[in-house]
């Protein structure tokens, strides 16, 4: 099969077609990242390669949102999209030090043709709704604190009554859409009865919550997972070996490879897993007995807690201790 890199920013899309990969032989081709530049690129494609859409393997890298519009218009064909960082990690692997968009096609395009890639599924429409108001939530969120830490020093400088009643009025402002968009969420999962129950499922267990749920939800479903192992490296979670020149052998830690905010959230319910969930709290208690730092195990409780939000998920079964 015809293989096809593609490095993808915010205005445009580098193109990388290997014609021989053995003899490093390459087409390039740069297009504008919008609905003309995607039909350009499928006319550039079955035109060189002397193939149908249908018969090539378009490879980018996951960037933020830029990528997702190209993934939809490529759908008829086999599309892969790539964690990034494995896409770095081949780069440094292959002794590539050089960065340019030209550059970057071309190792997208042989990391594509030497690995296995899973094929790209859109997502459902509910869950990318669902992640789409879970983003404007969180962006709101941000500004309110932004706001919050205006006022704290308009205060403190003592600012003009007129620039103090300005942030307020803002505050007011956000906080009154935060709360719009919150009940935009709830209503959004509950209109639709199969996101509604896999909430409550995931709210039986202990330490996860409303926000975590919500996220829990548009994570698991935003992709094909096969296992829990596949979700929790996925987002960062799978540990890796960090060996320094001056040691045989050093402490393993989170690879963090995904999306941090997803992290983050995991980080603060797994702080009270290991206090409620009694899974968790016995793994934790048990590998601080081993002697694993408490990072480690902390670590290791945010990897047990995605394993239980899926394994709820994939049985429709409530939470249950597995002593019981």
């Amino acid at each position: 099969m015809m293989t096809i890199g593609i490095d993808v920013s915010k205005d445009k899309i580098d193109c990388a077609w290997l014609r021989d990969s053995e003899i490093g032989k390459v087409k390039t081709k740069v297009l504008k990242n919008n609905s003309e530049g995607f039909k350009e690129l499928i006319q550039w494609a079955e035109k060189n390669t002397k193939h149908p859409i249908t018969d090539i393997h378009f490879v980018m890298e996951a960037t933020g949102i830029y990528h997702e519009a190209l993934a939809y218009a490529l759908h008829g064909a086999v599309v892969s999209v790539i964690n990034p960082a494995y896409i770095h990690n081949y780069a440094k692997s292959q002794g590539s030090r050089i960065k340019t968009d030209k550059k970057d096609s071309i190792t997208i395009a042989h990391y594509g043709a030497t690995h296995t890639c899973a094929p790209w599924q859109p997502e459902p429409s509910e869950i990318r709704q669902l992640k789409a108001l879970l983003s404007r939530y969180e962006s709101i969120d941000k500004d309110l604190q932004r706001e919050g830490n205006r006022l704290e020093k308009a205060e403190i400088t003592v600012a003009s009554i007129d620039v103090i009643d300005s942030i307020k009025t803002m505050l007011k402002e956000l906080g009154k859409e935060k709360q719009r968009i919150k009940k935009l969420i709830d209503d959004h999962i509950d209109r639709n009865p199969q996101l509604k129950n896999d909430r409550a499922l995931l709210e039986s267990i202990p330490a996860v919550g409303s926000v975590l749920s919500q996220h829990m939800l548009a994570l698991i479903y935003s992709r094909h997972f096969a296992t829990a192992k596949q979700c929790s490296a996925f987002i960062g979670l799978n540990p890796v070996m960090h060996e320094p020149r001056t040691s045989v052998r050093g402490r393993s830690r989170l690879s963090k490879v995904g999306d941090p905010k997803i992290r983050a959230k995991l980080y603060m319910a797994s702080v009270v897993a290991i206090q409620h969930n009694p899974d968790i709290k016995q793994q934790y208690e048990r590998l601080l007995k081993n002697g694993k730092s408490k990072m480690a195990a902390l670590g290791a409780a945010m990897r047990k807690l995605v394993q239980i939000c899926f394994g709820v998920l994939k049985h429709q079964i409530s939470y249950q201790p597995q002593g019981n």
